[in-house]
């Protein structure tokens, strides 16, 4: 009866040790879509418009890896101040993460920004883009897709140019930005 006591236990302390006390990337997404600070949509790819734009052939495997772009922003007011700050804090932990490696980082009149990826240098899975201005707020974009590769981004953005893309899908973050 001991020996079964003993087992319990020590599965019990196995799995509660196995159990990560960070808050992943995703979980974040999840726990804040309904926050009333935050806007949370979806923009599938297929809004691009590329399919009817004349790619290349490197433009359409460009295109192909891509799947969707899931997009959290936080409009910071005068009223949530103390919660912008919070969440700011709570991402950048998040983002410190080792098994985000860092692309790029950018410092612009609109504010800063940072690109990172999940993946491996030849095939990203996950693209996060971060950016955050002190009066408007900020929004964490996550770039999914399947063995994404890094030279190819290039491609994608030319891809978009020739599309006629028009910026939608994206108004409620246009509207964020605007004030």
């Amino acid at each position: 009866m001991k020996n079964r006591y003993g087992v319990l236990l020590f599965m019990f302390v196995v799995t509660l040790s196995s159990c990560s006390s960070e808050q992943s990337l995703q979980e974040y997404y999840v726990d804040n879509s309904e926050n009333p600070n935050f806007l949370s949509f979806d923009v599938p790819v297929s809004i691009l418009n590329l399919t009817e734009a004349d790619l290349s052939e490197k433009e359409m495997e460009a295109i192909s890896s891509l799947k969707k772009l899931d997009i959290l922003a936080f409009k910071k007011t005068a009223e949530n101040t103390l919660d912008y700050s919070t969440e700011k804090t709570n991402i950048k932990a998040i983002l410190k993460n080792e098994d985000f490696i860092e692309l790029m980082k950018m410092n612009t009149p609109y504010g800063n920004a940072t690109v990172k990826y999940l993946g491996d240098d030849d095939a990203i899975d996950e693209v996060i883009i971060y950016g955050d201005n002190k009066e408007k707020g900020f929004a964490l974009i996550r770039v999914l897709g399947t063995d994404m590769n890094p030279a190819n981004m290039l491609q994608l953005l030319q891809a978009i140019q020739k599309s006629d893309y028009k910026g939608e899908g994206f108004e409620k973050l246009e509207g964020l930005l605007k004030g």
